[in-house]
């Protein structure tokens, strides 16, 4: 098989009509043969590159051109794949375009007709995949350029509230540590977690206190307690930092953006109900919320700030161990027991 030619599949029972086509189109392309759907299948799951392009004939023994049509588009990969369909004068040409048949060939043959609706088929279908790469790769640099812009302004938010910059390093890869165990250990959340993708939430849990730039100074540099007031002036960093969010993009069209909203917008509230800004409970705070509380919590308790010492990481781990089932979620806050270890070690490491 020449790799510089593209491969066609070709699916019919008749020997001659495979024939008649390998001849017409060897000359441009690689081609691959089956006699039935169950064959084509088979073939589709063991061949090396996929086929550019499917001729299938309509009707085949053990599963015909319609039900391997329907097999094609129900699997994510091969459902790409477009199909010319192998037709004779009594069947029905718009039925099958309006199925998602790219195209339709005639028999008897035209070996002109052929080549033309193959040719044409093949060029669509490498400038389809030319145009998705482009978006691809441009989409690829907007979203790093976004995440060094993201990153920037949350390090920017941690010098002013006096941190040295390393507690949103710290809380990203608490956050990380926490998925990758529940994955791992498959528990109750792992299915979830791995359709959010553990490395956007980790990135994303940087913006997790960036309404804090909205926070004035009196406030968020004030040595020791706030006052009821303040507080309250406090608390709204989260609609803040979710506003923020709001402009920087559409968080409908990037799950980045989305868990920076759920993120900064919920990980004050609590498993009880008792939180802010929403005072939502259990598992409507959404999952990536509920990590960022553990890790922010975690993080203020073991590390020195402003108005307060730094705690022993066991009276840390006790007061998370204590929350359990009612400010944090019971799941995780095992988790963080499972690898309080892990913690404590990254805690360390990044001072």
């Amino acid at each position: 098989m020449l790799e510089n030619k593209p491969t066609v599949l070709v699916v019919d029972d008749a020997d001659t009509n495979v024939m008649i086509l390998e001849e017409i189109l060897k000359d441009e392309y690689n081609i691959v043969t089956a006699s039935n759907g169950r064959e084509a299948l088979d073939k589709l799951q063991k061949i090396a590159v996929h086929p550019k392009l499917l001729l299938l004939d309509v009707n085949m023994p053990q599963m015909d051109g319609r039900q391997l049509f329907e097999a094609l588009k129900a699997d994510a990969i091969f459902k790409r794949i477009p199909v010319i369909f192998i037709t004779i004068e009594n069947e029905s040409e718009s039925e099958l375009l309006e199925a998602g048949a790219v195209d339709f060939i005639n028999k008897p043959f035209n070996p002109d007709i052929v080549k033309l609706r193959v040719r044409n088929q093949i060029a669509l279908k490498n400038y389809s995949e030319y145009l998705e790469e482009m978006v691809a790769a441009k989409t690829a640099e907007a979203t790093k350029t976004l995440e060094y812009a993201l990153q920037g302004l949350a390090n920017v938010i941690e010098h002013r509230d006096l941190e040295s910059g390393e507690h949103v390093k710290r809380t990203q890869l608490f956050v990380r540590a926490l998925t990758d165990y529940l994955i791992e250990t498959n528990s109750v959340y792992a299915e979830e977690l791995a359709k959010l993708q553990p490395d956007i939430i980790m990135k994303s849990m940087a913006l997790h206190d960036v309404g804090k730039i909205a926070i004035p100074d009196r406030i968020l540099l004030k040595p020791g307690k706030l006052d009821p007031q303040e507080y309250e002036i406090m608390k709204t960093h989260t609609t803040r930092g979710m506003e923020i969010i709001h402009e920087l993009g559409d968080v409908n069209t990037s799950l980045y953006l989305k868990h920076c909203e759920d993120i900064c917008y919920g990980h004050h509230e609590r498993w009880d109900g008792k939180g802010y800004p929403r005072q939502i409970k259990g598992e409507d705070i959404p999952l990536t919320a509920r990590l960022a509380a553990l890790a922010d919590v975690y993080d203020a308790l073991v590390c020195a700030r402003v108005y307060k010492a730094a705690m022993p990481y066991d009276e840390a781990l006790k007061i998370i161990v204590d929350g359990k089932g009612t400010q944090f979620d019971p799941i995780i806050v095992d988790a963080v027991v499972n690898i309080s270890e892990k913690f404590k070690e990254i805690s360390q490491k990044y001072q």
